[in-house]
């Protein structure tokens, strides 16, 4: 029975991976690793394996040295400093809070009853600040999906109060739309009515109207998988992203929509390089030539685009990508998967393996 399931599951790799090793024209050759044929990733300045970070979608200094003094010290000061610091607009203000919620999370499942006591000494000593109030709130959802299964009581009360959560941080902070941000994943996981999702929705955009991350925690929502589908869910991001202005990553949602509605099973050769997938991939690549080179949620778009060019054997392209991100990989779609390295290791060296089988080499690669 063993032989009979190993056999299954090379067989489904060989089906997801197949296209790309095979491929008569322009294809991939696998070469023995050490043989003089091989790809070898790090001739382009890639790190191994190990080295990936795999907290952050991109770099991010001030927070990690941040992050580091807290768990170490288990003192509180410097995270609230940070976000004192951090514009409240600011997209890496969100990024910020989720991190500190998801390092006290992973403290407290890590050590049960003593992980993650930084966080609450910071409520409790600093009861009114906003930063802190933020965090707690992102804090209880990150705890509701870790360590609950969705539709159980435990899971719902635990985002009773994470909802009670965001709206004290929300009266700290009346000009952040953070609060506002994590409540819709509160909103999504209680199974808000569509009009009470606006409303929470309404909030958001009133105060930062072009917020990338606000924007697909909304479109988690509008996903066949929760309370929408798929045409919902393209309606949404589509209708954002025409919206947006030049410069604005809004105009990769709608990659982000067709990523939250792929097929488990693609048998379709081609569905890569259709019509739907490829006007998609063309509005994230025109958002991220467009954006500032600083956006923090330009690291996002990088990683999705990673994958869906690899799929699509845009070799050059993805290589393109990578050279930006490679190094964290903390976002979708890899944080997905029980080992986030080793699946965006896989993509990055079939898309190194795909650039030189083409004629590509470190040498023809931009920075």
């Amino acid at each position: 029975m063993e032989i009979l399931w190993f056999l299954l599951a090379m067989a489904m790799l060989f089906a997801v991976l197949g296209p790309f090793l095979l491929r008569r024209r322009g294809g991939i050759r696998l070469a023995m690793p050490g043989s003089p044929d091989a790809a070898d990733p790090e001739a382009y300045g890639f790190l191994r394996q190990e080295q990936q970070d795999v907290r952050m979608p991109g770099d991010d200094h001030d927070l990690l040295d941040v992050l580091d003094v807290v768990q170490q010290t288990q003192d509180w000061r410097a995270a609230a400093q940070l976000l004192a610091g951090t514009d409240k607009a600011d997209e890496l203000r969100w990024q910020r809070v989720q991190a500190f919620a998801g390092a006290a999370s992973l403290e407290l499942k890590e050590r049960p009853g003593v992980g993650g006591a930084w966080l609450r000494a910071w409520r409790a000593e600093q009861p009114k600040d906003a930063g802190g109030a933020a965090v707690h709130a992102e804090f209880l959802v990150q705890q509701a999906w870790r360590s609950s299964t969705a539709g159980t009581d435990e899971f719902r009360i635990i985002l009773e109060e994470a909802r009670k959560a965001c709206g004290e941080a929300a009266l700290l902070a009346p000009g952040d739309p953070v609060p506002y941000i994590v409540e819709l994943a509160v909103a999504r996981g209680l199974g808000y009515p569509p009009e009470q999702f606006d409303q929470v929705w309404a909030q958001v955009i009133d105060r930062a109207p072009q917020h990338m991350g606000g924007h697909l925690a909304a479109l988690q929502y509008w996903c066949e998988k929760w309370h929408g589908s798929r045409e919902e869910a393209d309606h949404f991001a589509t209708t954002s992203a025409a919206r947006a202005p030049h410069g604005s990553l809004l105009a990769a949602l709608p990659l982000f929509a067709v990523y939250e509605h792929l097929p488990e099973v693609n048998l379709v050769q081609g569905f890569y390089r259709s019509e739907v997938v490829t006007k998609a991939m063309e509005g994230a690549l025109y958002a991220v030539n467009s954006a500032r080179p600083d956006d923090p949620m330009l690291p996002h778009v990088r990683h999705l685009l990673v994958l869906f060019l690899v799929r699509a054997e845009r070799w050059a392209e993805a290589m393109h990508q990578l050279v930006h991100v490679d190094g964290h990989v903390g976002a979708l779609p890899w944080t997905t998967t029980h080992d986030p390295a080793a699946e965006y290791v896989v993509y990055r060296n079939l898309a190194v393996a795909g650039y030189e089988a083409n004629g590509g080499s470190p040498a023809t690669l931009p920075g």
